[in-house]
């Protein structure tokens, strides 16, 4: 089965969404399929940069596309000439694609489903809009899909307003506990890392303020803070000179755009991992870093809020307050006992094996109701 999966960002890119598609193309050209990923020609944030147009990564073809308009809603009609080999197309997120397919269903005649990543609501921007929006294209849009399915179960309560049963399922994120299995230090670290894309909504300002705050309420403890990723809204200058007014840029190391390699070294010289994101669609990096042995503190929000409430390790901060937050970590940091093996044990049932084998159970049906 050739499987076309649609997406608007993909490597070098690097964020949740990217790491999902790569993950499941991944699993599922070991299962026996044929994905190959069709995404866009320049990675957001580095528009001056256009990347080939086709290639293939870890075995998976790559088919890249031009576009015009802005990358809230990337504009790609050729979408359509790359669609006709696929026995089924998985649209990832809710953008242009998805409505755009949606729209020409007629015309390609491809089975479509889509996995909805937290659709678009992950920032304020344009709040009252999106919701007309959600209500009326999106809700027409989702006509034409055999499936639709939310990676979270808050995805599930925002998509049944307007998508019903059975057409809409919930399939959690999978997430690769390999890459980074037990890269953290063996000894316990005052070292705090954060790895991901680097966007307002992430919280690494407020971070910072709390390593400020560390560094003044605990002035023994020699404490650290790694922030490594893609830079996207916030980048290495803006965070430099945030940290410099702050007073602080000297306990803390900044690395754009790492290579895999290059981030599990920065993972082995620390001991937590550390996000204060306002929102998530899922959260898919808190679940990395305990595989890698890192110990989550994490802010109050729901994915967060189940993920530790179901791995019964990890903190949340109920209270956003830097010198709270920073008071909070300085007594764990005294307290706990980081153990590696509770870490990875607890992330193995968010693996990609069931999550993989749910999609294809999907494909399966879908193809074979035709």
């Amino acid at each position: 089965m050739r499987v076309a999966h649609v997406v608007r960002q993909y490597l070098p890119s690097i964020g949740g969404m990217e790491e999902v598609v790569r993950s499941l193309a991944q699993h599922q050209l070991k299962s026996g399929l044929q994905p190959y990923i069709i995404t866009l020609n320049k990675v957001f944030r580095d528009t001056e940069n256009v990347l080939p147009s086709s290639e293939v990564i870890d075995g998976v073809p790559v088919y890249r596309l031009p576009y015009y308009g802005s990358e809230r809603y990337p504009i790609t009609p050729s979408v359509l000439s790359h669609i006709k080999q696929a026995d089924i197309v998985h649209v990832h997120g809710i953008d242009f694609f998805y409505d755009f397919l949606a729209l020409t269903s007629v015309i390609h005649r491809k089975p479509l489903i889509a996995s909805t990543h937290g659709g678009f609501f992950h920032t304020s921007f344009a709040s009252s809009l999106k919701k007309i929006y959600f209500n009326t294209i999106t809700r027409a849009s989702s006509l034409a899909y055999k499936s639709i399915v939310s990676t979270s179960e808050n995805d599930g309560a925002l998509f049944r307003q307007i998508i019903s049963l059975p057409k809409l399922s919930v399939i959690e994120n999978g997430v690769d506990i390999v890459k980074f299995n037990n890269a953290a230090s063996p000894t316990k670290q005052p070292t705090l890392l954060y790895f991901g894309r680097w966007s307002s909504n992430k919280g690494l300002l407020k971070a910072i303020d709390v390593l400020a705050e560390l560094i003044k309420t605990d002035p023994v403890t020699e404490w650290q803070f790694i922030i490594t990723g893609r830079e996207y809204d916030l980048d290495k200058t803006t965070l430099s000179e945030y940290a410099t007014a702050k007073g602080v840029l000297h306990r803390l190391k900044i690395v754009s755009n790492p290579s895999t390699d290059e981030i599990k070294t920065l993972i082995n010289q620390a001991s937590y991992f550390i996000c204060l994101s306002a929102h998530e669609g899922f959260g898919i990096a808190p679940i990395e870093a305990m595989s890698a042995g890192l110990y989550p503190l994490l802010s109050n929000i729901p994915p967060f809020k189940r993920l530790v409430d179901q791995t019964n390790i990890g903190v949340i901060f109920e209270n956003p307050n830097p010198s709270v937050i920073a008071k909070h970590i300085s007594g764990i940091h005294q307290d706990i006992t980081i153990d590696h093996d509770d870490l990875m044990k607890a992330v193995i049932p968010y693996s990609w094996e069931g999550v993989g084998n749910a999609y294809q159970n999907q494909y399966s049906q879908i193809v074979g109701g035709i």
